[in-house]
Formats: C-alpha cells, sequence, structure tokens
C-alpha cells in the first residue's frame, strides 16, 4: 500500500503540495497551469510560478494602497511595475508599499529633467483627467517629486513651498477670473433683458416718428424703420400664437425723426430713399447683391451686417468670379481636374477641409512643378516666390486676388460645426476662377451662394471611374480578405475589431480620428505597402487617404454624430463606400456589411439612392473679428459674451431669405469662461473663442487656464507627454492618454501661431509633437506584434 498523499495527484498539482507552500483556493488553478509548463518542477520553480500568480493581485492591492493614501498621480503601470519587481511570494503590504514607491519615483524621474517640470506635468495630467489637486494634495505630489529627483530635506522643504506658492497664485487667479466672468455675464443678460424691455410695438411708432399709422406701416415695409425682433407664436405673447409681433427699439426710431420730410418727399416723387445717418445701408446692399429692401434687425444687425454678409468680402466682390461646381462620387477624378488647372495657373489656392489633405494638395502641386506654400491652424511652411498656397478652409486669404482657387469637399456647408467656414470660403475666396468640388448633394446651396454673391456658375458632373456595387450578402469576420476596409465610428469599436482580426492572425492596420495626420499616413502607408493586409478605421477615411481598398465593409449601419445615435444616409455611404475600388488598383469595388450589423439591401438601395435636396439652402455665417468689434461698439460693451448673445438674439432673423446663423453655442461657452481674465482685449477674447478645443475634453477649461496664464504676463507652457513607456509595454490606457496629449498640442500650436509672445516654446512643442507621433506609431505597431505572438502561442 503506498502511504504518500501525493501519489495519485496530477503531477504539476503534487509538485505543488511537495514545495510546501501556502496556495490560496483561487490560486490553484492558475498555478496548476504554470507549474505543468516547467514539469519538472522543483520547490524553486513552484514559487517562481506562484510568484507569477500573485503579481496580478498584488498590481490591483498597490493601487487600492495609493487610492487609500491619497495618490491620484500612481498610475495602473506603476503598480504592474512594483508587482513585476516582487520574487517572494509571501511579500507582505509593507514590501509591496515599498516597490510601489520605487516604482512610482523612477516614473517621475523619467518624466522631465527637472522637478518643476515633473510637477507640472503631473499636476497637469491630473487636472485634464478631472482629478484635480488640492492643495494638500499638490504639496504631497511635489515632496514626491522632490524625493525622486534626489532633492535633500531642505531642498525639497524649499521646492514644496516655492511650488505651492506659484499653485495658489494659479488657483487665486482663476477664481478672480471666474469670479469676474460670472459678474460680467449677469450684467450682460441684464443689459439683454433690459434692452428687450424697453422694445415697443408697431402701435407705438407713429406717435415716435409723428407720422400717421399708414406712413409707418409703409416705410416700416420698405425697410427704413429698424426692426429690433421678430417674435412668433407663444414668444408674441398674443393668443393662437398665428400672428408675429414686430418690435422696435425706441431710442433708434425716434433719432429717425429727422428723415420723415425726406421720405414724404421721396413718396410724392415716387423716389423714396434711405435715411441719410440710420446707417441702414439700403443702398450698399442693393448695389452689392441686387435683392432691393430688406427689413433689417436694428442697429446691432446693421454693425454686424449678417444679412450682408457677402458685401463683408470686399477684395472677392471687387472681381468678376466664375465658380465652376465640379461634383461627383468618389473616385471620379474631381480633384485631378482641379489640381490640373490650378497647376496651370500664374497663381492660386486650394483650401482643403483636413490639415491631412492641405499636405496632399501641396504634394500634388509638386508633382505638376509647382512649389506651394502650406498654411493650417497650428503650422506654416513657407515657399518663398511661390504665389501657391495650399491651406485648411479655415485658413482661406480674403485679401490677395489670385487666378484660380480650389475649395474641396463644399458637401460640408452642411455641418453644423464647420459649415460658416465653406460660405465664407465660397463667398470670400479672392480668386477669378473658382472651383469648388463636392457630392452633387452641394449644388443647390453653392448655387445660392453664386447668386448672393453675383457670380456666374458653371457645372461639371463627373462620373466614376471603375464600377462600384453593393455585395449580395453580408461578410463575416473570417471571410475578410487582402485589401478589405472594415468601418466603425468610434475609436473603442476600431480596436475591439482589431483585437479581434489580430487574434484570427490578421494583419491589422488602423485609422481613426484620435490619431495624428502623420500617424494616419503612416497607418495607411503600412496598408498601401501590403505590411498590414487588413484596414480598421472609423469615417475618417472618407476624406483623403487615397488607399488600394478593394472591398469597404461597414461593422455598422448606425453611428452617433455628436447630438443621437442614428441611421447612416445615402450620401455618408456613398462617400464612405466609395473609398473601394481605387482606379489603377481594382477593377471595381464592392461595398458590404458585416454579418449581424444590419441588411445588405439597405447599402444596395443608398448606393443607387439619388440625391436628396437639403432641407436648408440659406448658408451658415458667423462673426468674424471685425464683426464682433463693430457689434462691441454699437452696445457700448467689453464683453465677449454680452457680443456674442446680442449677436445670437438680434443680428439675423430666423427667417432671414439668404442666411442663417452658426452654432455659437461653443464660443458663448468659451467666452462665458474666459470674459473675466484681465489683461486680454476683447479681440483676444475672441481668437481664444475661435480656438479648435475638444469641450468633452475639458478642453474649454484648460483654454481658461492658459488665457489667465496670457492675461497675467506669464508664458503658457505647452502641454507635455512625460515619460513614455517601452512601446512594447504601453496599454491601451497609455494610448490614449498620448493621443488626449497630442490633441492639446494641436490647441496650444494653433494658438501659438496667433500670440507667440504669450506662447513662446514652439519649437519644444513641435517637438513633443513629433516624439509622440512617432511612438504612436510604434505602440501601434509593437501592439499588434505582441498580439499576434499571444494568439501563435496560444
Amino acid at each position: 500500500m503506498n502511504d504518500d498523499p501525493h501519489a495519485h495527484a496530477h503531477p504539476a498539482e503534487a509538485a505543488i503540495l511537495a514545495a510546501g507552500l501556502r496556495v490560496e483556493p483561487r490560486e490553484m488553478p492558475q498555478l496548476i497551469r504554470r507549474v505543468a509548463r516547467r514539469l519538472p518542477a522543483d520547490a524553486a520553480a513552484v514559487r517562481e510560478a506562484l510568484v507569477e500568480v500573485r503579481r496580478k493581485y498584488w498590481a490591483k492591492a498597490a493601487m487600492d494602497l495609493a487610492n487609500r493614501a491619497g495618490q491620484p498621480w500612481v498610475r495602473r503601470a506603476d503598480a504592474e511595475a512594483a508587482a513585476e519587481s516582487l520574487n517572494d511570494p509571501e511579500a507582505d503590504e509593507r514590501a509591496l508599499r515599498a516597490a510601489l514607491d520605487e516604482a512610482v519615483a523612477a516614473r517621475l524621474r523619467g518624466t522631465a529633467a527637472t522637478p518643476e517640470a515633473t510637477l507640472e506635468i503631473l499636476a497637469g495630467e491630473l487636472l485634464e483627467s478631472g482629478k484635480p489637486l488640492s492643495g494638500e494634495r499638490h504639496a504631497a505630489l511635489a515632496q514626491a517629486v522632490a524625493a525622486a529627483h534626489g532633492l535633500n530635506a531642505a531642498q525639497a522643504a524649499d521646492f514644496v513651498l516655492a511650488t505651492g506658492r506659484v499653485e495658489e497664485r494659479r488657483r487665486q487667479d482663476l477664481r478672480a477670473a471666474e469670479k469676474a466672468a460670472r459678474e460680467k455675464r449677469r450684467e450682460e443678460v441684464t443689459r439683454l433683458r433690459e434692452w428687450e424691455r424697453g422694445l415697443v410695438g408697431v402701435e407705438a411708432l407713429p406717435a415716435l416718428l409723428r407720422a400717421s399709422e399708414r406712413e409707418v406701416l409703409r416705410w416700416v415695409g420698405a425697410g427704413l424703420v429698424p426692426v429690433a425682433r421678430r417674435l412668433r407664436g407663444a414668444q408674441s405673447g398674443q393668443k393662437g400664437g398665428g400672428r408675429e409681433r414686430w418690435e422696435f427699439d425706441p431710442a433708434e426710431v425716434a433719432a429717425l425723426r429727422r428723415e420723415v420730410f425726406a421720405w414724404r418727399e421721396a413718396e410724392r416723387t415716387q423716389q423714396p430713399r434711405a435715411p441719410r445717418q440710420s446707417g441702414l445701408r439700403l443702398d450698399r446692399a442693393a448695389e452689392v447683391a441686387g435683392r432691393g429692401n430688406k427689413v433689417a434687425n436694428a442697429a446691432v444687425a446693421r454693425a454686424a451686417a449678417l444679412d450682408r454678409y457677402a458685401a463683408h468680402f470686399a477684395t472677392a466682390r471687387a472681381l468678376i468670379r466664375r465658380i465652376t461646381i465640379v461634383t461627383g462620387p468618389t473616385n471620379s477624378g474631381k480633384s485631378h481636374l482641379a489640381l490640373d488647372r490650378l497647376a496651370a495657373a500664374e497663381s492660386g489656392l486650394a483650401l482643403a477641409p483636413l490639415r491631412l489633405l492641405a499636405h496632399e494638395f501641396r504634394e500634388a502641386l509638386a508633382t505638376r512643378g509647382i512649389e506651394a506654400a502650406l498654411a493650417t491652424g497650428e503650422e506654416r511652411i513657407p515657399a518663398p516666390g511661390s504665389r501657391h498656397l495650399a491651406a485648411t478652409v479655415e485658413m482661406c486669404p480674403f485679401g490677395n486676388p489670385v487666378d484660380v482657387a480650389i475649395i474641396d469637399e463644399a458637401q460640408l456647408l452642411h455641418d453644423r460645426d464647420r459649415g460658416a467656414a465653406w460660405t465664407a470660403a465660397i463667398m470670400g475666396v479672392p480668386a477669378r476662377e473658382v472651383l469648388v468640388l463636392g457630392a452633387p448633394e452641394c449644388i443647390p446651396m453653392v448655387k445660392r451662394i453664386a447668386q448672393l454673391c453675383g457670380d456666374e456658375v458653371e457645372e461639371i458632373s463627373l462620373q466614376r471611374k471603375s464600377p462600384l456595387n453593393a455585395a449580395r450578402g453580408p461578410v463575416g469576420l473570417s471571410d475578410l480578405r487582402a485589401g478589405d476596409a472594415l468601418v466603425a465610428f468610434s475609436r473603442r469599436d476600431v480596436m475591439e475589431l482589431r483585437e479581434q482580426l489580430v487574434k484570427r492572425g490578421r494583419k491589422v492596420a488602423v485609422v481613426y480620428g484620435a490619431l495624428s495626420p502623420e500617424v494616419r499616413r503612416a497607418e495607411a502607408a503600412r496598408f498601401r505597402n501590403g505590411e498590414a493586409d487588413i484596414l480598421v478605421a472609423t469615417d475618417a477615411i472618407g476624406m483623403g487617404l487615397n488607399l488600394p481598398i478593394r472591398r469597404v465593409i461597414f461593422s455598422t449601419l448606425r453611428k452617433y454624430d455628436g447630438e443621437e445615435r442614428r441611421e447612416l444616409n445615402a450620401q455618408e455611404v456613398k462617400q464612405i463606400g466609395g473609398r473601394a475600388g481605387r482606379f489603377g488598383h481594382h477593377e471595381g469595388g464592392i461595398v458590404a456589411v458585416l454579418a449581424g450589423a444590419g441588411d445588405p439591401g439597405v447599402i444596395n438601395a443608398m448606393l443607387h439612392a439619388a440625391p436628396q435636396p437639403p432641407e436648408e439652402l440659406r448658408p451658415q455665417v458667423q462673426p468674424d473679428a471685425e464683426i464682433i468689434a463693430a457689434v462691441a461698439a454699437e452696445i457700448g460693451s467689453d464683453s465677449l459674451f454680452g457680443v456674442l448673445a446680442r449677436i445670437k438674439r438680434a443680428v439675423l432673423r430666423k427667417d432671414d431669405p439668404n442666411y442663417r446663423l452658426a452654432d455659437l453655442t461653443q464660443p458663448l461657452a468659451i467666452a462665458s469662461a474666459i470674459d473675466g481674465v484681465a489683461g486680454l482685449s476683447l479681440l483676444d477674447r475672441w481668437t481664444y473663442a475661435m480656438c479648435p478645443v475638444d469641450e468633452r475634453d475639458d478642453g474649454i477649461t484648460r483654454l481658461a487656464q492658459w488665457a489667465v496664464e496670457h492675461g497675467a504676463g506669464r508664458p503658457v507652457r505647452p502641454p507635455l507627454a512625460g515619460r513614455l513607456l517601452p512601446a512594447e509595454r504601453a496599454s491601451n490606457e497609455e494610448l490614449q492618454r498620448a493621443e488626449k496629449v497630442h490633441k492639446r498640442l494641436v490647441a496650444w500650436r494653433w494658438m501659438a501661431l496667433r500670440f507667440p509672445v504669450a506662447y513662446p516654446e514652439r519649437e519644444q512643442a513641435e517637438a513633443e509633437t513629433a516624439r509622440l507621433n512617432d511612438w504612436i506609431e510604434e505602440v501601434l505597431r509593437q501592439q499588434r506584434r505582441v498580439r499576434a505572438a499571444s494568439h501563435r502561442a496560444a
């Protein structure tokens, strides 16, 4: 009889029992698997396997220690590094705390060369991740930074004291700015309400003008008496809500009394004319737009002149312009035709929707022998002696006439956030020949703009160079082949789909909006040269990035558009799906839907759907610096919030026949945050309000902090990522953190171009941008390798 208690156990379990180590029941299954790989296993091998099992629990325990100690600067990677450093399976909490402190200190030492820079980076990261430090926690972090950088006790005390004073000063400045902004906002709201309460109805005009009711109605209808506000429905306070009530500013109407005699004389001789001093500028409106009399919206509206927006672009209006609308589906050669015309011109502009596409336009001109300068929101590349410029649409120069201009992706006229930039570019580009490129859906609004500008219009319709068809059935993940592009509508979905494909042994490139143009191009190059056989992307591939895609497969037929989750429309399916079957690479393109994600028949119907006329044909308009200054002078206010609120309320009637006001929600939110910053002029604050920030990423809060530093005369430091883990060890959390820092650097560089004195460290910002681009691309490459290796090992 065998008395050995381990005789009938699994060999790995027997080895564990023989080692005599304390093992928790929950640990045993994992431990058996690890020991089984080491058989024959002695006590040392079992001990090593138990350490590996416990590292996962140690990492979690280390994060718990940091949370209990109130150390939000400790990252998961620090906890994992601490766990990796332990080799004793019986390590206690004290040993774990010591290992965590050392891991954190190592990261802090590597974050920046000086303790001051390290503290600034870490405090900034925490603020932007929604974990702002209290004064006490800031001091604790400063103490940890001082220790990590090897400062002695006296030096550390001085460092904590000095940095605490700086931080407290910043907090006080920010609190003061917030308080001043609130007070200004209250003042402006009160001012606006008082103005509205003081408005009178048409029934008060005869007494104000000392004229008959019939005369007053004629003069109002002719646009001689400015309407301050129009109220419809319940707003008017009338029962039934069907009639519209017109309201007038009594002070302005009374000032027109001196014009009454001239109006009567003009009517008597059948030659009505506008008032000499009222500022209505009806003669200018008729001269420029040729549309006769229009009812003005009071003094503020006249100062802004948004209802005569075309006249705002004096250089363009002085030219005899011809607009050529070049439409066609994706892969129809619109850009090629336009670039050939531009290259043949003595001077010209190429305006693109994205920085990436502006670079591509510049490179396309170079292949045609034309050197062009570049201007985007955050960068400038000069080309001495050149008379050609590639730029993003928002950077359109309105003052220097050229022979030819290209404006791409004109269907973005309908975009809620950027449509006003296309309105300004098409109306204001100072070119004799304007080539407007886009989907057929853009034609009605471009024609409307041309009519408002008095420009001639020509249409060119191009056909796709290679056929595009819908797949007959759905496509499964296992059915994907080289040359396929799988489309999702969020970063998370892109990364999850990539994970699934890599587990299947596929080589995958990714493209999504959070990636910089440089990284997107690098990923596209991997797909183009065959290093990756499948592309997983968001709708960021819908513009630019000429790729040899054979099939476009939608992983879903729904997307979140910033306001709601909705079904894709036909234009989106055509725009994205049209990337399939690139001419010269494939004979044709296929558009499909992933199995389980929707009906393939929907794709077919949308690809063959006729262009739908847009519901709204009035182009969007928004104020610029000149308009902001004019309105501020008119209402006698230095408040940006007040100016924008007045513009939103009184400048453009909701039923204006020609224009509609762009969404001013974000500029108003920024104005609310920075209006109280001392040291910034009204137009400085307007520039801040135009900065491209992401409100969902605390962009407005960060912008307000920059404004406080700027207003106080202190240099605004660029956002820095600090120490970056080796690419092969970086998690998705680290990758997202780097992407966010990159996005913040874009905003910082945008500000630096406009305020170079306040934002002086541009070279450092550009170097940090390049470092992040390289690191992010390397992380994506390493993650593919690691996961593919893990798949093979499994």
